[in-house]
């Protein structure tokens, strides 16, 4: 679905992202983590083409995301608050991301009634604007926005960050949802290990922008990320 091939990123002589190759089927979850200023942010921009890499290629499901805009038909995301459109309501904000998607007001409305749980009578009807709202709040906005159309590819940068832990609780359940049947690829970036290990399937660490470890989520996981990033 995803291959990352031989991706590098520099600023001046400054090195920030080397990664030689990373292939990611579809249906995976996959975890992404590492210390600040590891490269996982860099790496989720070039993979949808908000910046542009110094070296390599990514694909997403054979479409260089760099030569052409049509992996954006199915790939949702939400990396931060940029993402969202500040001036509008998040009613109003729904609607433009649904018509975007072919989604029309009722669609919209039925898509969003899956989420009352999720935004806990914190967004809908309450007549402010996004940029109004608290970060958790927008985040929670921008997330759900992520995943309206019914994308193939979800990709979602410290997701969990400035959330509370019921809506944590409930994040993790909407992600498990959408990988259980094996037809979203979805990627995650976080400084949590115990919720990177909850929720996905494979576990890449990044150290300085290099991939150091690539796991396949056993019993022993989160022990083992813990005592790595403990040295």
């Amino acid at each position: 679905m995803i291959t990352i091939d031989t991706i590098s990123k520099k600023y001046g002589k400054t090195e920030v992202l080397n990664v030689e190759n990373i292939e990611i089927p579809k249906g995976q979850s996959f975890g992404l983590v590492g210390n600040n200023g590891a490269g996982k942010t860099t790496l989720f921009n070039i993979l949808l083409d908000l910046i542009r890499p110094t070296t390599g290629l990514i694909t997403n499901n054979n479409i260089v995301v760099s030569q052409s805009e049509d992996w954006k038909n199915f790939t949702g995301s939400f990396i931060d608050e940029s993402f969202l459109i500040g001036y509008l309501t998040a009613e109003e904000y729904f609607e433009f991301i649904g018509d975007l998607r072919g989604m029309n007001k009722a669609d919209v409305q039925k898509f969003l009634g899956q989420f009352s749980d999720f935004f806990n009578d914190e967004i809908i009807g309450k007549k402010k604007y996004l940029r109004d709202l608290s970060k958790g709040n927008q985040k929670k906005a921008g997330i759900v926005a992520a995943l309206m159309g019914n994308p193939e590819v979800v990709i979602l940068d410290e997701p969990f960050a400035n959330l509370d832990p019921t809506t944590q609780i409930r994040l993790k359940q909407i992600i498990k949802n959408l990988t259980e049947n094996k037809e979203v690829t979805v990627l995650v970036s976080s400084h949590d290990l115990t919720h990177v290990t909850e929720v996905c399937e494979r576990i890449v660490v990044l150290d300085k922008g290099m991939v150091v470890k690539d796991i396949q989520r056993s019993e022993e996981t989160l022990k083992e990320l813990e005592l790595y990033f403990s040295v």
